[in-house]
């Protein structure tokens, strides 16, 4: 299941660059979205300088921040709210944050997703060698002030490019008990969580390539079974619809 390509993303009029990632099934570029950094531009996933273009975000951390939660404010624009004056910013910082990062993503001298990824956030919490399936890529994450307990995680392909990108469960950090579904609480879990909560659950095409939608038969508190879609951004569940 495929996030975040903000190469080929325009969001709303305001709406965020989105990005590459996999789903549940970790199969990298098997999604509906299509895969992560569809501009193929190979960058070198442990390496790599900043990106020098005059259209890059300052700030890198809170600017990051900004772009996840405009997505965001689509589903959830009262958690937003609250998240912005965490962070002691306006709507018109995460307007602008918005702006300099599609900016930066379509400007002919931008680097790859890695590389504008390193280049906000600077060098990973970690790097760490993955097998999917006959493929080997790296995995590399960052820390988000936001979710203490999540991390920023990208994968990458042999030759850096970005096959998906997301957030996940920071390691050690406990995951939420999801067993009906009034466990399914917007920001609380992320896709892998649900999808093992609730297994077998089927992916379905998102409406813009950093959400995705998972299908599945849950319980309610009363233990009847109904059938169930939750719909996530960044990797981020967001609502859940019957």
């Amino acid at each position: 299941m495929s996030i975040m390509d903000p190469t080929t993303d325009n969001g709303s009029s305001d709406g965020p660059g989105d990005g590459p990632g996999s789903g549940p099934g970790d199969r990298p570029g098997n999604s509906p979205n299509g895969p992560g950094d569809a501009s193929g531009d190979p960058v070198n996933a442990s390496g790599g300088g900043p990106d020098n273009s005059p259209d890059a975000p300052t700030d890198g951390p809170l600017a990051f921040q900004l772009v996840l939660l405009r997505r965001m404010a689509d589903h959830q624009p009262g958690l937003v709210e609250d998240a912005l004056r965490t962070l002691g910013a306006s709507r018109a910082d995460l307007r602008e944050a918005n702006r300099r990062w599609q900016a930066w993503a379509h400007s002919p001298r931008s680097r790859g997703a890695v590389g504008r990824y390193r280049s906000l956030l600077g060098r990973p919490e970690s790097v760490t060698t993955r097998r999917i399936g006959d493929l080997t890529c790296e995995a590399l994450t960052w820390p988000v002030p936001l979710w203490p307990d999540l991390r920023f995680e990208v994968l990458t392909g042999p030759q850096g490019t970005a096959w998906n990108a997301w957030l996940v469960r920071a390691p050690g950090a406990p995951g939420p008990d999801l067993r009906t579904t009034d466990d399914l609480v917007p920001w609380s879990c992320t896709v892998d969580e649900v999808a093992r909560a609730f297994a077998p659950a089927r992916p379905m095409e998102g409406t813009a390539p950093t959400r995705w939608r998972l299908a599945f038969t849950a319980p309610d508190a009363q233990g009847e079974r109904r059938a169930t879609v939750a719909e996530f951004t960044w990797g981020l569940l967001q609502r859940t619809i019957e």
